[in-house]
């Protein structure tokens, strides 16, 4: 920590965090969750405990007139065994809605993943700092975006000017639920996720709870998302449920039933936009489970179910998106705040020809940009189903 300044030390409470479901307190600070304790109580794997814990979406909001911050964490990033370890995560800092600085945390925890196994080795680290300088002065609208696939324990704040938490701006909330691709797989720093990137083009209040491998139709995630304030909803729906193997059609379809049945005990008449897969094309017509694939030297994945499987109910992404469209159909004659998008044309052939999936799922960044293009201009665009509430 640099002493050139007389710091003030403002202690790290929700009421300077958005983004977030609930927080916990650790033995070194404030950890942000995406879903509540009754929830995660209930969570029945690792990978999805790990997922939320991650603050995708989740920042700090404040105002100041500090042209220096520094924020102490104790970060827990993620490694896959056989690989090289992955850069650390980074922090974007905004200034009146702009990117104006950049920092990362070094050391930290590091969970070493075993891609084949699922299992899961923790390594303790340090906390570090990250550190921002040379902000302009005068009073300003500061946001600092967690790293959004680092679990980050929240120690300290320190700048040279007090900080207030930021006034509530009016804009819509936007509660938004998906996979991995969601969450912000292969997008390089946390304002860069589609739907941040999405959310900023439609002037909405992000909470993101997009899941890395955790989009499974869990009625906990429903039940949060019942009890979650919210303008707009949107549930980016099938590609976990195809790679993992998770279920067949005939529990599919009432499971998108009750998903959408419990959001709807606490949201009856919100925008609610139910996105199917986008274009993935090693699970469009073959069943999962999906692989990690090393061949190539780096992390791939493919299918490996048998596509003749789907005349027994299977799913593919096929399969799931005629299921989606049937379902939101069928359901919008009582419920005309409910509004179905292809994923195909967030995501299709011509931008996987132009911008391929570089691990054969998930998009790289120039990807997430072009989603989050498609989903403004589909979505909070002229016509689309997040406009009139958008204003």
């Amino acid at each position: 920590m640099s002493t050139e300044h007389d710091w003030i030390t403002t202690p790290v409470t929700a009421d300077l965090l958005r983004g977030f479901l609930d927080v916990e307190e650790t033995a070194h600070g404030l950890l942000p969750h995406r879903l509540p304790a009754w929830a995660r109580r209930q969570i029945p794997d690792s990978q999805l405990a790990l997922a939320e814990a991650q603050p995708s979406g989740v920042r700090l909001a404040f105002r100041t007139r500090a042209t220096v911050i520094e924020l102490d964490t104790l970060p827990t990033k993620r490694a896959y065994r056989g690989l090289p370890a992955p850069a650390d995560g980074v922090y974007d800092l905004l200034v009146d809605g702009r990117l104006a600085g950049q920092a990362t945390v070094a050391g930290g925890n590091v969970n070493v993943i075993d891609m084949a196994t699922q299992s899961v080795e923790p390594r303790e680290g340090a906390p570090g700092t990250a550190r921002f300088s040379g902000l302009p002065a005068g009073d300003k609208g500061v946001e600092i975006w967690l790293p959004h696939t680092e679990i980050t324990e929240l120690i300290a704040l320190r700048t040279d000017a007090p900080v207030e938490p930021a006034p509530d701006g009016g804009r819509k909330r936007w509660l938004h639920h998906g996979s991995s691709i969601s969450h912000g797989s292969n997008a390089t720093h946390p304002t860069a996720i589609w739907p941040a990137l999405a959310a900023s083009q439609g002037a909405a209040e992000l909470v993101n709870l997009g899941f890395g491998g955790g989009a499974l139709l869990d009625p906990f995630t429903a039940r949060a998302m019942r009890d979650t304030p919210a303008d707009l909803i949107s549930l980016k729906i099938g590609i976990n449920v195809v790679n993992t193997d998770a279920m067949r059609l005939r529990a599919f379809t009432p499971a998108v039933h009750g998903f959408l049945d419990t959001i709807r005990e606490g949201h009856p008449t919100t925008p609610l936009l139910v996105v199917s897969p986008i274009l993935c094309p090693v699970q469009e017509d073959t069943p999962g489970p999906l692989a990690p694939d090393f061949s190539s030297g780096t992390l791939t994945f493919k299918a490996t179910g048998d596509p003749d499987e789907r005349a027994a109910g299977r799913l593919t992404l096929n399969v799931i998106r005629d299921a989606l469209a049937r379902i939101v159909e069928e359901r919008a004659t009582d419920d005309p705040h409910l509004h179905h998008l292809d994923g195909r044309d967030l995501y299709g052939e011509a931008d996987h020809a132009e911008l391929p999936l570089p691990d054969g799922v998930h998009p790289c960044p120039a990807g997430h940009r072009r989603i989050a293009e498609n989903f403004a201009r589909l979505a909070f665009g002229p016509g689309g189903p997040f406009a009139v509430q958008n204003g």
